[in-house]
């Protein structure tokens, strides 16, 4: 359903496995059943509602080391941050928070620097509602960690007001 589905029915999968996903065991059998490239391709193609539930999906698999990685390899960066951008408040807080999971990973972490998400997080930071802003500083805690590049960076951002 999640591959050939229609809107509706794409919006159920991901949000079906989003769910499954708070499962350690189910986080590496969705991986495996090769859900992850099709949750990517709903966040880049879906509608909103569809964005949303992917990115909500990819935030529970990125809990787990190799699905951080198998992510961001599938290219989920870069629409996860167009997402934060300009989706509503729901689709910026989900991928608020699977940017923030994926950044655990230090190879990610830049990888999320460099596609542009610390300005939008420290937006979302600032104007956010309550979840938004509790996932974006999350986000930029985890972009932070042992990383002096992108600690400037989210300084530079605005971030940290005097």
């Amino acid at each position: 359903l999640l591959r050939t589905g229609d809107a509706a029915g794409k919006t159920q999968a991901a949000g079906a496995l989003s769910n499954l996903a708070c499962n350690a065991d189910n986080k590496i059998a969705i991986a495996r059943a090769g859900a992850v490239e099709p949750l990517v391709e709903l966040l880049r193609t879906g509608d909103a509602a569809g964005k949303t539930q992917a990115a909500g999906a990819l935030s529970n698999l990125a809990c787990n080391a190799d699905n951080k990685i198998a992510i961001a390899r599938a290219g989920a960066v870069e629409p996860l941050v167009e997402l934060l951008r300009t989706g509503d408040a729901e689709g910026k807080t989900q991928a608020a928070g699977a940017l923030s999971n994926l950044a655990v990973n230090d190879d990610n972490q830049i990888m999320i620097a460099c596609t542009g998400a610390v300005e939008p997080l420290v937006e979302l930071l600032k104007t956010g509602d309550a979840a938004g802003k509790t996932r974006a500083a999350g986000a930029l805690s985890n972009l932070a960690r042992r990383n002096a590049h992108n600690q400037k960076r989210i300084t530079r951002a605005g971030a940290v007001e005097p």
